[in-house]
């Protein structure tokens, strides 16, 4: 037994030291790659890992691709001075010394990373340090990330990847799955409707905007209406998904499609599309402003809805192009809650778009069940519904495109990794929601609020016709209670060229300092963003303000108002109108200004005596 034995334990001796050795083999060469003894071998530097798929801009830009990246570690052991050392990396890794030494003496372990994903030239300071004998005891592990080349351009809308190569945001999040590796091989690529050079125009305009009105946020948006296409969707504040980490929430939000708010006056467009096409009113209704919108409810409730002026007799045509909120309101008494919902509902409110944004809010629209009897005339002027910006450009396309809405899109297709389209994205269905007549009407209507009457005067472009809409949003007070005194979204909405309209722009600036009105600072950046686009986007310049019409028009005569032995209403008449009365001199009539009748002394119903004056204040 004891002879049997011997032969065996030398073998087994034999075996252990062999195993030691290569034990001792792999640990040494791991300590040479990590712990800064030697240069890295270049095929284990690099790895072997299936690249990520590209995301590109409509023409073709890379707005995302896979590259070298790094993380630097430290181990303790090796560092014989690490103050020094720590003084040497801070410049490299753009870090300070303080907060380099920190990490490694007050870490638990021998090993820490210093920072993740540095890049390429970082990389490569590290690696002429330790191949200089300097840097020792600092490691470099190579990982697969994602470089950003246009940092803020698209940021919100692109998203970021996290350490694992998997993203984290935007549509590296929604698109995932797409763009990983599988198997092996290289992922797909992402083509966005995006165009980098309309997104750059759209952000420096919005930046402007942010600087000069100091506002909270900026949503600057362009769409083609007729392909439903997303040209560009700026956001701002903004931030570099390449440094991600040091950005914030408010920074990293994707506002044209996830937040949610209640859009103001610009929402008349839809609002009396709906009641024009649903038969409650048309093209020859008329309403009376007074300055504001009065009615008792069946339970003897006064409703009352504040309007900016008087503005008299108004047409929806003179709705639009005032923005009378009195007027949009006496119209929507005219038709049936449900069918006022219905109609809105076509529209694409209350519902997502499916535009492709993770995340897209549905916006609020409550069902008639909760409606309350203010309910109709606030609607009708844009509150008591929440709206995405991306809704509101979906919404567009049926005022654009004779009543056919089209669904937006961000996403136009996916490739493989050979070149080869391998899915189309299409958008929703297209549908026809209003007729082409209404469609008609309304950009007829906003072309005329770029008029010197209307309050979108600001927008005009002299050798292109605009249709344009301007709004004026009080926000809800943060704890609730009402309206904000203080806060407010100024919008604007333009199609352009009126006529036949390839481009949508839409504007909303979130609570500006100092001016709010829409018309005066959402109106000029409508203009110059149309300005910058239309040459690029190969846009026909030239005024053309003919807007097809019914074979039949039938103008109405409008006479000067009747004067008996009590003053009557001047409100709403032209000074063209008022011209037959200037003869007359029981009562003399004094009429002061260009316009429009705005404001008269003595009020109406005062009794006419003779010696009696009437002065009447146009705009």
């Amino acid at each position: 037994m004891t002879e049997d034995k011997k032969p065996l334990n030398k073998r087994f001796i034999v075996f252990i030291f062999l195993f030691s050795i290569a034990v001792l083999t792999v640990l040494v060469r791991y300590a040479t790659l990590m712990l800064g003894g030697g240069e890295v071998p270049e095929p284990l530097r690099t790895e072997r890992f299936a690249e990520r798929g590209s995301i590109l801009d409509r023409n073709g830009r890379l707005l995302a691709l896979q590259t070298r990246l790094a993380n630097i570690s430290a181990w303790r052991p090796e560092i014989n001075d690490i103050k020094g050392v720590c003084e040497e990396l801070a410049p490299i890794l753009e870090m300070p010394a303080d907060e380099l030494l920190e990490r490694i003496g007050l870490s638990s372990s021998d090993f820490v990373y210093l920072k993740k994903q540095v890049d390429e030239s970082t990389i490569k300071m590290i690696e002429t340090a330790r191949r200089e004998g300097r840097l020792r005891g600092i490691g470099i592990e190579p990982v697969l990330g994602r470089v950003y080349p246009d940092r803020n351009l698209a940021s919100q809308i692109i998203g970021f990847v996290g350490d694992e190569n998997k993203g984290l945001a935007g549509i590296e999040y929604a698109f995932d799955a797409e763009l990983s590796a599988q198997g092996g091989s290289a992922g797909n690529q992402v083509v966005l409707t995006i165009d980098i050079r309309v997104q750059s125009i759209l952000e420096q305009i919005a930046e402007n905007i942010m600087t000069e009105s100091q506002a909270e946020a900026v949503i600057f948006m362009a769409m083609d209406p007729r392909s439903g296409d997303i040209l560009g969707s700026a956001s701002m504040p903004t931030f570099d998904p390449n440094n991600y980490r040091i950005s914030d929430e408010n920074a990293r939000m994707d506002r044209p499609a996830i937040w949610a708010y209640e859009p103001g006056s610009v929402f008349k467009v839809f609002s009396l599309a709906a009641l024009m096409d649903g038969g409650a009113i048309d093209d020859k209704s008329f309403f009376t402003c007074n300055g504001r919108y009065e009615r008792t409810t069946r339970n003897g409730e006064p409703v009352v809805i504040n309007c900016l002026a008087a503005h008299g007799r108004v047409s929806p045509r003179e709705i639009i192009i005032y923005s009378c909120n009195a007027g949009a309101a006496y119209a929507a008494d005219r038709m049936e809650a449900d069918a006022f919902f219905d109609e809105l509902k076509d529209f694409g409110f209350g519902a997502r778009t499916g535009a492709g944004n993770p995340g897209e809010t549905a916006g609020f629209l409550r069902p008639t069940r909760q409606w309350s009897d203010r309910s109709k005339p606030t609607l009708a002027m844009g509150q008591e519904i929440t709206v995405s910006a991306m809704q509101m450009l979906q919404a567009a396309t049926a005022i654009a495109n004779d009543g056919i809405l089209v669904p937006p899109r961000i996403v136009s297709r996916i490739i493989s990794p050979d070149g080869k389209t391998i899915h189309e994205w299409e958008s929703g269905p297209s549908r026809q929601i209003i007729s082409a007549e209404t469609a008609q009407y309304m950009r007829s209507y906003m072309v005329d609020v770029t008029r010197d009457i209307g309050t979108a005067w600001r927008a005009r472009v002299e050798d292109l016709s605009l249709a344009v809409k301007t709004g004026t949003a009080q926000m809800s007070k943060p704890t609730g209670g009402g309206y904000s005194d203080t806060d407010f979204i100024a919008s604007c909405i333009a199609l352009l060229p009126a006529e036949a309209p390839s481009l949508v722009l839409y504007l909303a600036i979130v609570k500006p300092k100092g001016e709010f009105l829409g018309g005066r600072i959402a109106a000029p950046p409508i203009r110059d963003a149309a300005e910058a686009l239309v040459d690029y986007l190969g846009i026909p310049r030239g005024r053309n303000d003919q807007i097809p019409h019914p074979p039949s028009v039938e103008i109405p005569l409008i006479r000067p108002p009747v004067i008996t032995d009590q003053v009557p209403d001047f409100t709403g008449y032209s000074k063209r109108t008022l011209l037959p009365l200037i003869l007359r001199d029981d009562p003399h009539i004094e009429i002061e200004g260009e316009g429009w009748v705005r404001r008269q002394y003595p009020p109406p119903g005062t009794p006419i005596k003779a010696d009696t004056v009437i002065i009447l204040e146009l705009e």
